[in-house]
């Protein structure tokens, strides 16, 4: 093992250890404040980060884009990789955009073109899962939300693809 690789593994080890005592002390409503804090990194802000030679998955090809759903392909490293993620926004004009990280019918069904174009072409998927939940509006009722959420989930479940799922804490 390399020098540098054992002084990153250190270095994890006491991250995780202090990350672990802090935890322990906060009060479930602090954990809770923590989640929804404004500064906290949201789906774009790690694309940013990993990705290079992204290019953004736009529409369901059934009604419209939805842009609390994002879909990335690109690289992470020497990895060409599918990331699909929720974005909640900052600022006022940008949380009405992307509708709070509420997603559409349309979303799930963006999300689910992206993971079946990875699947073809043999790409791993990236989901980053930080959503508040559906957006329960009657414009999304009247577009078949309910069927869109369950179709997707039967359709990812089935995927052959390598699949990594990250979730806000």
């Amino acid at each position: 093992m390399r020098r540098d690789t054992q002084a990153v593994e250190i270095l994890q080890k006491e991250l995780d250890k202090e990350v672990a005592k802090t935890y322990k002390n906060l009060s479930p409503f602090q954990k809770l404040q923590l989640a929804r804090h404004q500064d906290r990194p949201y789906a774009l802000d790690y694309i940013n980060i990993l990705m290079h030679d992204a290019y953004e998955i736009h529409g369901d090809r059934h009604f419209r884009d939805d842009p609390a759903i994002i879909c990335y392909l690109g690289y992470i490293g020497d990895e060409k990789v599918m990331v699909i993620g929720e974005q909640k926004g900052r600022g006022t004009k940008n949380k009405l955009k992307r509708n709070f990280g509420m997603p559409h019918p349309e979303g799930y069904r963006k999300a689910l073109r992206a993971a079946q174009m990875a699947e073809k072409f043999h790409i791993p998927v990236l989901m980053l899962i930080d959503t508040p939940g559906a957006y329960p509006g009657l414009g999304a009722e009247e577009r078949n939300q309910s069927e869109a959420i369950a179709r997707n989930l039967l359709e990812l479940s089935k995927l052959n693809t390598q699949t990594f799922i990250v979730t806000g804490k």
